[in-house]
């Protein structure tokens, strides 16, 4: 398995060996691999000839500093457990900031046509700015046929399938389904740093939201919403942050139900000093 830390030696051997109509596919992460990690690889593998997979930690979409300083960052094990794929196939690029940025560690500027100040982008200022910028940069490095992201951050796939729509760009954006524990915790890189009791309570969002689908087709949204928010409240190791019933297209929030749109549950709820997001399709 090879890995490479600079764009230009990743590009020489992309260059080589993607002569002739060869698929190419990328898999972004930010490292700290878990096994919703590897279903999108695998799944990747399966429609491309070679797969990267970039580990990066991106600073410019980081709003909290903290944040950015305790993430996780764990090459050394990712590269084992990417070994376990046993696939030739796959080739990481594990960049320095400078690599992918040079000098100039700062986010460009987008318009998503408004899906940025929804939700996440709501409570978290320049996020998709950053998301937009490392995308649009790994994209433009790697060049591949196929992108795929995970449905757990399904705003972040909105914008980037809208990123590709707007900037022309020649590659096809690939949603996965949400990859969970057996008790239906989406993974997340940032479960390791749950504590043992909010590890324990952490499965309540899931519950949550799955109950709240069975009430939407019932209910109206602002009742659901209210419930949600009342369930929250009896649980004092989880504070939520929000919850959102919002039209997948345009992830504006739901006014009057109508049975010609699709919508979706947002949720974002700190666990301690932890933020976790989950969703869940509603109709």
């Amino acid at each position: 398995m090879k890995v490479y830390h600079k764009k230009a030696e990743l590009s020489g051997y992309l260059n080589e060996h993607l002569k002739g109509a060869k698929e190419l596919g990328l898999v972004p992460t930010m490292g700290a691999l878990h096994k919703g990690h590897l279903s999108l690889i695998e799944t990747a593998l399966k429609n491309n000839d070679i797969v990267v997979v970039s580990i990066f930690v991106n600073p410019t979409q980081f709003d909290n500093q903290d944040d950015l300083t305790k993430y996780p960052r764990t090459l050394k094990t990712d590269i084992d457990l990417l070994k376990s794929l046993n696939s030739d196939a796959i080739i990481i690029y594990a960049p320095a900031v400078e690599d992918v940025y040079g000098e100039d560690i700062n986010a460009e500027t987008f318009s998503f046509d408004g899906l940025e100040f929804e939700m996440e982008g709501a409570f978290r200022k320049g996020h998709f700015d950053g998301v937009g910028t490392i995308v649009k940069r790994l994209f433009e490095i790697v060049k591949p046929s196929n992108a795929y992201f995970g449905e757990k951050d399904f705003q972040q796939l909105q914008i980037i399938k809208k990123l590709v729509a707007l900037h022309q760009l020649p590659v096809k954006v690939i949603g996965c389904s949400i990859y969970r524990s057996d008790d239906g915790l989406a993974l997340s890189s940032r479960n390791a740093r749950l504590t043992k009791a909010h590890r324990e309570i952490a499965p309540f969002i899931y519950k949550t939201l799955k109950s709240a689908k069975s009430m939407f087709g019932t209910k109206s949204a602002k009742q659901v919403t209210e419930w949600v928010e009342k369930q929250f409240k009896k649980q004092p190791l989880l504070e939520l942050e929000y919850f959102t019933i919002a039209d997948v297209l345009t992830l504006k929030p739901i006014k009057r139900k109508s049975t010609k749109k699709t919508y979706r549950g947002f949720i974002a709820v700190y666990a301690g000093d932890i933020r976790l997001i989950d969703n869940i399709a509603l109709n």
